[in-house]
């Protein structure tokens, strides 16, 4: 079994591992789709879509070395290029609606109950490519979780998994990465921070594959549940 005895903080993605994503928006996805009479595409399949593009995005802004233009902005930009995908009327007015959901986000269901448990053994961190007045109302709002810090990539300037984002994470923390424990459900966030040093979890909820690469998980785990366990 790993040893986590050195691990001094446990690093939280928050989109899509503390919040769910797909749970919270494919509704407003939906209601938006049967108000268009749109029946070519589900709501599940145009969240996919829509979630694939908006990492294309992040991605495009730090090769091009562009900065972080802001999470929003990357989720508006995919969004306007999936409703064209989809011959959906991408006007300033329909891109309004379907962000709406991006408000009410909600966290999976076990993850309150695991962060109590976790709270007495790790400082809690949330490190999120979110512009801070967004992960601030996330955090406040709708997680409503007091984390020991919420550190947000753009103090670095660029969309993870660029190196900067978990070494200077590391620093305003006082901490070697090598005391940092990555937790994400996105694997090329567990991918980014191995490859700085730090520990990773991969929270796998769909049992989706990892890359091919040398920097794997040091634990995979369902949920945070089992991640406590496995902590603990």
């Amino acid at each position: 079994m790993t040893n986590f005895a050195n691990t001094k903080a446990l690093t939280f993605d928050l989109f899509g591992t503390i919040l769910d994503l797909g749970g919270s928006l494919t509704p407003f996805i939906q209601k938006s789709l049967d108000t268009r009479d749109i029946i070519n595409v589900s709501a599940d399949e145009f969240w996919e879509q829509w979630r694939y593009r908006q990492r294309i995005e992040q991605y495009q802004d730090t090769i091009m070395m562009l900065g972080h233009s802001g999470y929003l902005e990357t989720v508006r930009r995919a969004l306007h290029y999936t409703l064209k995908r989809n011959l959906i009327d991408a006007s300033s007015d329909t891109v309004k609606e379907f962000m709406q959901g991006w408000q009410h986000l909600s966290p999976f269901p076990e993850v309150l109950h695991a962060l109590d448990r976790l709270q007495s053994k790790f400082q809690l961190v949330v490190l999120s490519n979110g512009d801070p007045e967004f992960l601030e109302y996330l955090v406040t709002q709708r997680v409503e979780w007091d984390f020991d810090n919420v550190i947000s990539v753009t103090s670095v300037g660029a969309f993870k998994p660029h190196p900067a984002v978990y070494r200077g994470a590391a620093g305003k923390l006082d901490l070697e990465v090598s005391e940092c424990l990555m937790v994400s459900a996105n694997s090329f966030d567990i991918m980014g921070a191995r490859a700085c040093g730090y520990r990773g979890a991969f929270v796998n909820r769909y049992n989706l594959p990892y890359e091919n690469t040398q920097f794997q998980p040091d634990v995979t785990v369902e949920d945070f549940t089992e991640l406590v366990g496995t902590l603990q």
